[in-house]
């Protein structure tokens, strides 16, 4: 397919996906996650392709989540999204190739979700890690509350979730959410190192250690799923969702006090 927001590089046994949003912060939208699903299938069948890299253009976010500026709106947009996020996090996690995240800036809500999906992580140190699920009405249900756990542990994830704070690259790397942190004229080095790494192992032993180290994790799908009906249903219906998006949109911060006095939400 044409693609309009990602670009797909293959050479030299490497495939590299970049979201090419950068005036959006790299926000995916409904064409984004499609052109995603398309990159990443074409990656994992290539049998040339040992390691793929995901990153984001320019210099100031890897992703930060979806499109809040261009929120989807309707039932059949959502139900769309119900099934892209799916097909991209099994395009991602049982293609059997090694992904490699490289970050530089944000990598906060959506985004941070896509990075818990790759496999390892690179960040320089202008890396800021978070969710924003509960600032806009939501939940990081596509893999984030599902995989943060097993990540960093039960009790950080529930600080991430629940607090939605933001963590700089040092601080993502002490709690397992990057694997190594790096001054940003050394990030391209270093991932071409990682990956020229990677590339001298056996392919068919790393597509043997990606899915048996996913085992436990799949389980997780039904979770997923249900998550995914859930936030369809809650974004299209849900005031509280509408006031943090609308919130967002309006540079103000958003009123959850009426949700939690009794008084409702207002009239639409």
């Amino acid at each position: 397919m044409a693609y309009e927001d990602i670009l797909l590089e293959v050479g030299d046994g490497r495939a590299t996906v970049t979201i090419n949003r950068p005036d959006k912060l790299n926000a995916f939208r409904g064409r984004t996650i499609l052109e995603l699903c398309d990159a990443f299938e074409r990656a994992g069948d290539d049998e040339a392709v040992g390691v793929i890299v995901f990153t984001g253009a320019g210099e100031r976010a890897f992703c930060v989540g979806g499109d809040v500026m261009e929120p989807t709106r309707t039932m059949r947009e959502k139900r769309e999204g119900h099934i892209l996020g799916p097909r991209l996090a099994s395009a991602m996690r049982n293609s059997g190739t090694p992904i490699i995240c490289r970050v530089r800036g944000w990598c906060i809500g959506g985004g941070n979700e896509l990075n818990i999906m790759s496999d390892l992580t690179i960040s320089d140190d202008t890396g800021r890690f978070g969710q924003a699920g509960p600032k806009i009405g939501s939940a990081p249900l596509w893999w984030g509350c599902q995989l943060m756990p097993a990540v960093v542990g039960e009790k950080k994830a529930r600080e991430i979730l629940f607090l939605t704070r933001h963590y700089d690259a040092h601080e993502a790397r002490a709690m397992g959410l990057v694997n190594e942190v790096v001054a940003p004229d050394a990030l391209d080095a270093t991932v071409d190192r990682w990956c020229d790494q990677i590339l001298r192992r056996s392919p068919q032993g790393l597509r043997m250690a990606k899915i048996s180290m996913n085992t436990r994790t799949d389980a997780l799908y039904g979770s997923v799923n249900a998550g995914m009906e859930l936030m369809a249903i809650n974004h299209v219906y849900g005031p509280e969702p509408q006031e943090g998006i609308r919130s967002f949109q309006e540079k103000r911060p958003a009123d959850w006090r009426r949700f939690r006095d009794g008084e409702g939400p207002e009239p639409t």
